[in-house]
């Protein structure tokens, strides 16, 4: 869970007269174990999770966050910051502290002139392209709707539309943030740079986001869809997947995967359940010129299925919403990559086949064309040389099934790891304040103590630390400055 925010246990001196008064001034719900709802309130998206608050605070409005956030300093309480809930590793929630749950905000509005969109953080991705596919527009987000916007666009964003429109905090535009002292303040390149900088990858460690500010992009539909090939051509087809993906135009993204073939529509009845590989493809030019864009993967094979067809960019963002549903087990490791190898391509041939559960999966994300466009400087978010960053996510029911899920996950990720670039994805690093240990640091690499120096002048105490966490700096900066500051680590 990360340090504490001081030295301090939650205080003892919390009384339930405190906690009436902290009710009082609230407009939104607050939880205590001994209130009706309070179990569902504290539950999150992954069921291994299970862990137990001293109040849930679901808020209704910025005031609501800003009280929250006064009572969890004030009393010691160690926040747990909630947004769409979606985050695996159980941010969500805490031991003995407090839930700030901003799951209830779901404001939005969007300007159709200027091509932008305010939300607030309780909004998840199938909430925002509600909103602005009804002007023909799209914000770049993540592969399933049901994913917070806050928690993805804070960890990168890596989705449908990242070649063509770089990741989800690339389109930031500002944020609306309650610092650890309680105060709103808004960040942008003109106003708290420092601060805007460092939110753009540095995750949930600077304050309370309750909107977000995104540029859009004129997109209205997309032809998408999996493209399937049988594990005999496993080896060349990743590869023919990479060749393509290097020179194609970044009007093409796709990611390749291992799956267990869905008992459903839309894949032939022929190929449920089995395993298979293939790549999962969002084309965003002319509809006319797709197969053309694609036919590198079409052709190649021939494919064992080949489900392209035209959609509103909402319906592709939500086509795998059935396989997560809320509650499910969850267990995964990830790595960015500079370069799909043969070697790495043949570890993958030897593990990916073996994916337990049809919730399950192997995927490589591209984070290329557009992703590449700012320096690794740029935002916190470092990686912008590496080409791809790959999941091992075992998703399961059945708790049982917890040794031989996690002993998969883990051996393919220890056979691929020497081979990647070294760090991870924050939105895929579940273990980070265990087995994980350090990797938070090697995520943001030469990023991170410019963090930390951010992390001091924000956060000073560490106030907001159930997060993959970055300790605050032996010394501040003003708002502004540049200059990195050795971190205590």
């Amino acid at each position: 869970m990360g340090d504490r925010p001081d030295t301090n246990p939650p205080d003892s001196r919390l009384q339930d007269s405190d906690i009436q008064q902290f009710r009082q001034n609230f407009r939104g719900v607050v939880f205590t174990p001994d209130d009706p709802g309070y179990d569902e309130a504290r539950r999150v998206y992954n069921r291994m999770i299970d862990r137990r608050p001293r109040l849930v605070a679901r808020c209704v409005n910025v005031a609501d966050v800003m009280s929250a956030v006064n009572f969890a300093r004030d009393y010691h309480l160690p926040p747990a910051i909630r947004g769409g809930g979606h985050n695996v590793a159980g941010f969500g929630v805490c031991d003995d502290g407090i839930v700030i749950d901003m799951s209830l905000m779901k404001g939005i509005r969007v300007d159709p002139e200027q091509q932008t969109v305010r939300a607030e953080a309780g909004c998840t991705w199938g909430d925002l392209d509600h909103a602005t596919h009804a002007f023909g527009l799209a914000a770049p987000g993540g592969i399933i709707s049901t994913t917070g916007i806050a928690g993805l666009t804070l960890g990168g964003g890596v989705g449908h539309l990242t070649r063509k429109c770089g990741l989800s905090c690339d389109n930031l535009l500002s944020v609306d943030v309650v610092t650890a002292d309680g105060r709103f303040v808004t960040a942008s390149e003109a106003k708290h740079p420092e601060l805007f900088w460092a939110i753009r990858g540095g995750g949930g460690n600077f304050g309370v986001i309750t909107s977000f500010e995104y540029r859009l992009h004129p997109i209205r539909n997309v032809v998408a869809g999996p493209i399937l090939y049988g594990l005999d051509k496993a080896r060349d087809a990743m590869r023919n997947y990479r060749d393509f993906m290097k020179t194609a135009p970044e009007d093409v993204n796709g990611f390749f995967a291992f799956l267990l073939v869905p008992p459903g529509p839309p894949f032939p009845e022929a190929l449920w359940n089995q395993a298979m590989c293939g790549a999962v493809m969002c084309y965003t030019g002319p509809a006319t010129n797709a197969s053309e864009a694609l036919r590198p993967l079409i052709e190649f094979g021939p494919p064992a299925m080949v489900g392209l067809g035209e959609m509103p960019f909402p319906a592709l963002q939500g086509a795998f919403d059935a396989l997560v549903p809320k509650g499910m087990l969850h267990y995964w490791k990830a790595d960015f990559v500079n370069e799909l190898t043969d070697e790495m391509i043949d570890m993958h041939v030897q593990f990916g086949p073996m994916i337990p559960t049809v919730n399950s999966a192997m995927h490589v994300y591209p984070v290329s064309g557009a992703a590449h466009r700012l320096g690794r400087h740029d935002t916190a978010w470092s990686y912008r040389d590496a080409q791809y960053v790959h999941v091992i996510a075992a998703m399961y029911d059945n708790d049982a099934d917890t040794e031989g899920n996690r002993a998969w996950v883990r051996e393919y990720w220890n056979a691929l790891h020497p081979l990647s670039a070294g760090g991870a994805y924050v939105n895929f690093l579940m273990d980070a304040a265990n087995e994980d240990e350090g990797r938070v640091a090697a995520s943001y690499r030469d990023n991170y103590d410019r963090l930390a120096a951010v992390k001091a002048t924000y956060d000073p105490k560490n106030l907001f630390s159930v997060n993959q966490n970055i300790k605050p700096g032996v010394t501040a900066m003003v708002p502004g400055q540049t200059t990195a500051h050795v971190s205590e680590r």
